[in-house]
């Protein structure tokens, strides 16, 4: 635990050369330089104005020139101290925190991935908020905890427990934002599959759809409000706590004011939204069921096991802002706080809530891949209502491979189908070889010399049939003759036979 520094003015040492001389920690001091620059020497060993603050002890030996300028000064928030329980504690909350990041990333990119057209109604950025959510709390508790480093080491409080406290009520609202993000995306998930099934339904100009809209904006307004109570405001009295008096006539007074209170009330009224966006979800999109006990135990049943983790870690984050806001003893903005009041009920829940999203991260499918599945599966039961049994498996068909192609791949495709390049002549080899090629005649073949086949074969004048021609073809033995006649003269088809 940090100890406070208790510190009284003390005169300057009259151990100098002569009345205008002061030596400190060996060093010699010209006592009107320090008078007219407002320099005050302390007890534990430092030389301050308010504006600038050094140390003047053991190998800390600056000097001070006529205008007033140190040479080879430290500042008093210097690293002189080691670290202890609240920087090391710090240490792994921050490492826990980035290692969250390279989690968070890989569930993005499974869960945001798209594997089926973008609809208006259901939009691919719903699904990806919450991972988006928790990539900012990761990164304010990352900063968080390794500041707090700072605030062990540092001789005199200073910057360092300023920062810690304003990344960890920055993630506040974020990690609320996580879970709400988490609780209204299921509700949509839920109305998707009943949607893919019959579009018509559930129509949006209902109560349903009213209240589905209105609900992220009344959210949204509740943790927003709790980030300007807190945020935008002065922190510099917070790191006044340099002494117990001064503690409890500076920080104390700002951590307990009525903005950190209200900042509470704002966020437990975000979390009373996140419960109540729950239980609309399973009113519209489960079944039903009627009386106080049976509709209780429905929403025992329909709830999923995560957010039955979820929401009350959300509550205990939510109850420690809340109680620190009247109790100074446990507030994270108190210097000297146990570890355990700040680390097992401020830190510790925001952690577990990142670790339950990876796990069930891990563990639910993409949804896009389930509506696939779940679509195969109900036609799969139609064909069997109908009797078709025998329908071919998916990968039987060629365009089946056509929805896990690229833009570019299936652009390829097409173009080797349609024509052109050298994906065309590889078709047109394979169809020669497998022996499909088709022959189409021509009627104006461009490579027919039709004056020489004119030529060759002019066209005979018509004579008509005469009484002794039709007697000559009645007769018997005039068809043989005929043929013999027909079948002596040449006929040239192109110029291949001259």
């Amino acid at each position: 635990m940090v100890l406070l520094d208790v510190r009284e003015l003390l005169p300057l040492p009259d151990n100098g050369a002569n009345s205008s001389d002061t030596v400190i920690n060996g060093v010699h001091f010209n006592r009107t330089a320090l008078d007219l620059f407002n320099y005050t020497f302390y007890s534990n060993n430092t030389l301050s104005n308010w504006s600038n603050c050094f140390l003047v002890f053991d190998q800390f030996k600056p000097l001070l020139l006529s205008n007033g300028t140190f040479i080879n000064g430290t500042s008093c928030s210097y690293p002189v101290n080691g670290i202890k329980a609240r920087g090391s504690l710090g240490l792994v909350v921050a490492c826990l925190f980035m290692t969250s990041v390279m989690f968070t990333l890989i569930h993005l990119r499974k869960h945001g991935r798209l594997f089926l057209p973008s609809e208006k109604r259901f939009r691919a950025v719903g699904r990806r908020w919450q991972w988006y959510w928790l990539l900012f709390v990761a990164a304010c508790g990352g900063i968080s905890g390794f500041v707090s480093v700072d605030i062990d080491r540092g001789y005199v409080l200073s910057l360092p427990i300023i920062l810690q406290n304003f990344f960890y009520y920055l993630m506040i609202p974020g990690i609320l934002a996580a879970v709400w993000e988490s609780v209204r995306h299921w509700g949509s998930w839920q109305e998707r599959q009943i949607y893919d099934r019959d579009p018509f339904s559930i129509p949006q100009d209902s109560t349903r759809g009213k209240r589905e809209f209105w609900m992220p904006l009344i959210f949204y307004l509740f943790a927003f409000l709790n980030f300007f109570m807190v945020i935008p405001r002065s922190w510099t009295r917070v790191q006044y706590q340099r002494t117990p008096s001064q503690q409890a006539a500076n920080a104390e007074p700002v951590a307990t004011d009525g903005r950190f209170k209200a900042a509470g009330a704002f966020a437990f009224l975000a979390w009373c939204v996140i419960c109540y966006n729950l239980r609309h979800s399973i009113h519209y999109y489960k079944p039903r069921s009627r009386g106080c006990w049976q509709s209780f135990n429905g929403l025992l049943h329909w709830t999923p096991t995560k957010f039955m983790v979820l929401i009350p870690l959300a509550l205990l984050v939510v109850g420690y802002q809340l109680a620190s806001a009247s109790i100074f003893d446990i507030s994270p903005l108190k210097v000297d706080v146990h570890p355990a009041w700040m680390y097992g009920l401020g830190y510790g829940p925001v952690i577990l809530v990142i670790v339950v999203f990876q796990i069930y991260g891990y563990l639910e499918p993409n949804e896009d891949r389930e509506l696939i599945r779940q679509r195969r599966e109900l036609g799969r039961s139609v064909d069997a209502d109908l009797g078709l049994n025998n329908k071919k498996p998916g990968w039987w068909s060629k365009r089946h491979a056509d929805a896990y192609m690229t833009d570019d791949e299936r652009l390829r495709a097409l173009a080797s189908e349609v024509g052109g390049g050298r994906p065309t002549r590889t078709n047109i080899e394979r169809a020669i070889e497998m022996g499909h090629m088709p022959v189409h005649a021509r009627d104006n073949d461009p490579f027919t010399d039709n004056a020489a086949v004119e030529a060759a074969n002019p066209p005979r004048p018509i004579i008509p049939p005469s009484p002794s021609t039709n007697e000559h073809i009645n007769r018997p033995g005039s068809w043989a003759s005929t043929a013999t006649a027909q079948s002596q003269q040449p006929r040239v088809r192109s110029m291949l036979d001259v």
